[in-house]
């Protein structure tokens, strides 16, 4: 510790990082959650009621496109701001880790979408055309061809959420989120504190690397398969 103080002498209470860390956890596990939960379906609906596939749905995959690349385009500190009062709607408060949830899942849903999209595209029609000629309904594509066949994409798409969340909770703790990105923002930037800064920021590289880490090493398990 008496390392630690000489290396950041600015840091007072280290325990106060600890917390900023676990905060940071805390939104991180929740809104990847949600994300998984809702834009999983969503990826393999713009999957299947695009030109050309299973169930095509022009009109209705038009207007589902046009709404993720809406939500999709819209910086992640505008969009935390415009859902205020749908955030306190929700869980009832504008801040902190349950106030951060909302517009995290809300912002990251259509982005692993579109990788759930992509993903599920790279399917071999062949396998496609087999399961549809031996009489397989919709579901059972979904379920048993779909879905196993693109799971190493899949989840190198959680994987790629993952890493923008952390990104995103960073930004949030400039409007009151909490976690690293709300300690980095009061001590390090309006305090002039750059020793929070540094450790933050070095605090979310390593996050950054653990999942990425994480990720390959599930991808190449599935792709090995």
């Amino acid at each position: 510790m008496n390392l630690l103080q000489t290396l950041f002498p600015n840091i007072d209470d280290w325990s106060e990082l600890g917390r900023a860390c676990v905060d940071t956890l805390l939104m991180l596990g929740g809104s990847l959650l949600l994300t998984v939960l809702i834009g999983l379906p969503l990826g393999v609906l713009l999957y299947l009621t695009g030109s050309g596939q299973l169930r095509p749905m022009p009109k209705f995959h038009a207007v589902t496109s046009l709404l993720v690349n809406i939500l999709r385009s819209v910086p992640f500190i505008i969009l935390m701001i415009v859902l205020m009062p749908v955030t306190y709607f929700l869980v009832g408060t504008k801040l902190g880790i349950r106030g951060a949830i909302p517009p995290l899942v809300i912002g990251a849903a259509p982005f692993f979408a579109r990788l759930v999209e992509t993903a599920l595209r790279e399917v071999q029609q062949g396998v496609i055309e087999a399961s549809q000629a031996m009489g397989a309904s919709l579901w059972q594509i979904v379920r048993h061809v779909l879905l196993p066949e693109a799971r190493g994409g899949i989840f190198a798409g959680i994987t790629v959420t993952a890493i923008a969340l952390v990104g995103y909770t960073a930004m949030g703790g400039a409007i009151g989120s909490g976690g690293l990105g709300d300690l980095a923002y009061r001590y390090g930037y309006l305090s002039y504190k750059s020793d929070y800064m540094v450790v933050t920021v070095a605090l979310l590289v390593v996050l950054v690397q653990l999942l990425q880490m994480l990720g390959d090493r599930i991808v190449t398990r599935y792709k090995q398969r």
